[in-house]
């Protein structure tokens, strides 16, 4: 209960400088359900500071997979695990899954990194954004190097929990949630565990619908009418139905620490969830579906990572980025308000903090710190983090990775030729072009459809004024400072 003396007290933290605020804060909190006191319910007396604490979950603990390389994200993941990509402007893809963890009161977290970990430990740190900076629980960040019994990289998904089993014994959780970490969506694992309890279930595996020309790419699940799994086929040539696995699981702690070891064991396993462990699992153990009705994106393609942010800017989104009872949380960035100049015209956009435009944004999405110039339009593109567009040009159905220059009258994005990418072309074929982090486009140059312009590039790199759809623009000397 809430009483006068708390509410006067969390009303004068406002007033406090910004630690004494959270000293205070934290005093009025009794915090989350230890491993020492799992009956103890969550008593937060200041909602301002730990509303979501309300509906803690008692003795679960989430790992979430961000090791991916993602390849198909081409040279947005080059440099960085996919988790890592910036998203939304201002967010990264794993925020997504850190925010519905904290906003379902699950308060201990693994993040399991493997490809490029850097920038996402930078962005995670001791997770002080998600309220996860916590004696009790809180988040680790867990390498391959790290587990006790096994110094190689990871051979799949399984092997990566199963490399740190000892995470999970020491957790004493009661249940294990698995999650990918490169998903869009908004969902309350909370609802699911209470599912899976229910059930009393061994494994439940979250399902979405999406359409059947797309299912190959996940696992399908075919289950009876009261939920229970009777099949599990991972990514099928010809899928029979378009049911498919999230990338979200729900364990019983010693049913999975038997089923990976047992895994771990097999010499013909590929230690990975959807081809093998859970296919495994099915008519042996209680395996349940939990129907998830909501927006759910795997954004590993590069069409499906822009199609996910063209929807962001739809006039009624599917995707809700407003919802303040389950907010995204990210790593604050420390910049001034977003500038519009006299000239600016924007619709259908999102605009990030630090951004200044004083030319034409259509259905694009902004990160902090870009730069538009008077007389430059953008549309239907992603700019990431202090990408400068000069006077003049005009960027059409482009993504920016970090830190670029476009020099004055060019055009990215150009023309009505869509002849697929020469490197990719099973990746880059719907008329997007790539920009690389660092690269800079001189001026009046002509860009087409499909093309790939590697990071660092510089202006003398660019051979002729027009560059063809499908083609790739590389460094001509690689050397550091060349």
């Amino acid at each position: 209960m809430l009483t006068g003396g708390h509410v006067a007290a969390a009303q004068a933290a406002s007033l406090l400088p910004a630690g004494g605020q959270e000293r205070l804060r934290k005093a009025l909190c009794d915090g989350f359900p230890s491993p020492d006191s799992p009956g103890l319910p969550h008593t937060c007396r200041d909602p301002l500071h730990c509303r979501r604490g309300q509906r803690a979950v008692n003795r679960v603990l989430g790992l979430i997979l961000a090791g991916g390389k993602g390849e198909r994200l081409s040279i947005l993941a080059e440099e960085r695990a996919k988790p890592a990509v910036i998203f939304g402007g201002k967010y990264r893809i794993i925020d997504f899954t850190l925010s519905n963890c904290v906003n379902s009161g699950i308060n201990r977290v693994g993040v399991l990194t493997q490809y490029r970990p850097r920038s996402l430990n930078d962005h995670i740190g001791i997770g002080r954004p998600w309220d996860l900076d916590r004696a009790s629980g809180g988040v680790v960040l867990l390498q391959p190097y790290v587990g006790r019994s096994a110094g190689d990289w990871y051979r799949g998904t399984a092997d990566a929990v199963y490399q740190n089993l000892y995470f999970v014994e020491e957790s004493r959780a009661e249940q294990v949630l698995v999650l990918s970490g490169d998903h869009i969506y908004n969902m309350r694992y909370d609802q699911m565990i209470d599912f899976h309890r229910q059930n009393k279930a061994d494994a439940t595996v979250a399902v979405v619908e999406v359409p059947i020309e797309e299912a190959s790419r996940y696992g399908i699940v075919h289950a009876d009418e009261d939920g229970r799994v009777i099949e599990f086929i991972e990514k099928p040539s010809r899928p029979p139905a378009n049911t498919v696995s999230m990338g979200v699981y729900v364990f019983n702690r010693e049913t999975l620490i038997e089923r990976l070891t047992e895994d771990a064991h097999d010499e013909l396993s590929g230690r990975d969830f959807g081809h093998n462990l859970l296919p495994a699992m099915v008519g042996k153990d209680e395996v349940y579906a939990y129907r998830f009705p909501g927006y759910w994106r795997d954004v590993g393609t590069i069409d499906v990572y822009w199609q996910a942010h063209m929807d962001l800017v739809a006039d009624l989104p599917e995707f809700n980025l407003y919802d303040f009872d389950n907010p995204v949380v990210t790593r604050h960035q420390e910049r001034p308000p977003s500038k519009l100049g006299p000239h600016a015209a924007i619709s259908r956009s999102l605009i990030s903090s630090g951004a200044i435009v004083n030319g034409t944004v259509q259905r694009s999405v902004l990160s902090p710190g870009v730069f538009v110039a008077e007389g430059a339009t953008v549309a239907d593109s992603i700019l990431f983090d202090d990408v400068v567009i000069r006077q003049d040009c005009v960027i059409n159905r482009c993504i920016i990775d970090k830190r670029v220059e476009v020099r004055p009258r060019s055009q990215l994005g150009f023309g009505d030729d869509l002849t697929a990418n020469k490197d990719e072309p099973e990746n880059l074929n719907s008329g997007i072009t790539l920009v690389g982090k660092g690269a800079c486009i001189p001026e009046r140059i002509r860009v087409g459809r499909n093309c790939k312009v590697l990071p660092f590039v510089r202006p003398v790199d660019f051979e002729n004024e027009y560059i063809e759809s499908g083609s790739t623009i590389s460094r001509k000397d690689t050397r550091i400072g060349v």
